[in-house]
């Protein structure tokens, strides 16, 4: 038996905030930012709308393209740093609601950016193990929710979207699905990119400096720690599976900032045209980035059955993870 990916959905929102807009308030130009992050724009969630609201319909996207029910669910998997709710309940049950996927669990997962790569693997170990056939993993990020708008330093990375895929016990011998994962992190750099409000260590309180309950990220050091860990995701991955970078169709990393992809493109000697990158169109959207792109490749026809692909994250926590995919 195999996990195999048998549909993947995407939502991303309709307003669109330029550079050039985001120039009119912070000190910042489009060229700036082009050059150090490669964004050009980012998409903002609606007024009164939250993070489940766009996963529902990247689930709806990704459950009719699997052809597989609300009802045949067995579990929701939802990745988010940006919840509906503070902790409970899990904006995965919210999202079982909504789909009306009567027979599922449902629960929250939080690995930062890196937590699509995080719900894949786990709903692999469950479908392997023999307990579950369709598992729904989502990832839904409301950022602009939680970005401060007026530091120059952090607005322009980040937008909002959403990503699903529907993971399904595959008894075929095509060998297609998710053929190996490695899980990481690094907790000592934790303080590097966090939002300080809003646990027990620091709860919400009247009164309370708003920039506590804004992203906070040291941006040199977690460059530096995404850069080294791709590389180690990249070598380790081929080498557990035996394989060599020219047998690998399509690198797909997370879609935090062009220049972290550039760098370890260069320490490995790997071509750009390897890598997809979107990040110009949509920003980084955490957990969301790795299924919105893999949703646009499959629209632009750049996924054939049979492909190898190799999918990495690195965010929160520290966390980093990548999984070896046979499409």
């Amino acid at each position: 038996m195999i996990a195999e990916i048998r549909g993947i959905g995407s939502f991303v929102p309709e307003k669109i905030i330029t550079n050039e807009e985001l120039a009119q308030t912070v000190d910042t130009t489009d060229g700036w930012i082009r050059e150090h992050t490669g964004i050009e724009k980012r998409r903002i969630i609606a007024p009164g709308e939250a993070a489940s609201d766009m996963a529902i319909r990247a689930a709806r996207m990704a459950l009719e393209r699997a052809q597989v029910g609300p009802e045949e669910l067995d579990l929701i998997i939802t990745a988010t740093a940006t919840p509906d709710y503070s902790n409970f309940p899990a904006t995965a049950c919210l999202i079982q609601h909504e789909l009306g996927a009567e027979h599922s669990g449902a629960f929250d997962l939080a690995a930062g950016c890196t937590g699509f790569i995080y719900g894949l693997s786990v709903a692999r170990g469950m479908i392997l193990a023999g307990d579950y056939r369709n598992i729904l993993v989502v990832g839904t990020e409301a950022l602009s929710r939680i970005t401060n708008w007026q530091d120059r330093n952090t607005c322009v990375l980040f937008g909002d979207g959403a990503g699903a895929a529907v993971v399904s016990a595959n008894n075929n011998q095509d060998n297609r699905g998710i053929l190996q994962t490695m899980l990481r992190s690094e907790g000592a750099g934790g303080e590097h990119l966090m939002r300080r409000a809003g646990g027990s260590r620091m709860p919400f309180t009247p009164g309370m400096d708003p920039a506590e309950t804004f992203i906070s990220m040291n941006g040199r050091r977690v460059y530096g720690f995404a850069v080294r860990v791709c590389t180690i995701l990249i070598n380790s991955l081929l080498r557990k599976a035996n394989l060599h970078l020219r047998d690998i169709k399509h690198i797909v990393p997370h879609q935090a900032n062009e220049r972290i992809i550039q760098a370890a493109a260069e320490r490995l000697s790997i071509s750009l045209d390897k890598f997809y990158l979107n990040i110009a169109e949509y920003a980084n959207t955490s957990s969301a980035s790795i299924p919105i792109a893999l949703r646009e490749m499959e629209e632009k026809d750049l996924l054939h059955k049979g492909d190898l692909i190799l999918t990495l994250a690195f965010g929160a926590g520290l966390t980093y993870g990548g999984l070896l995919i046979r499409w």
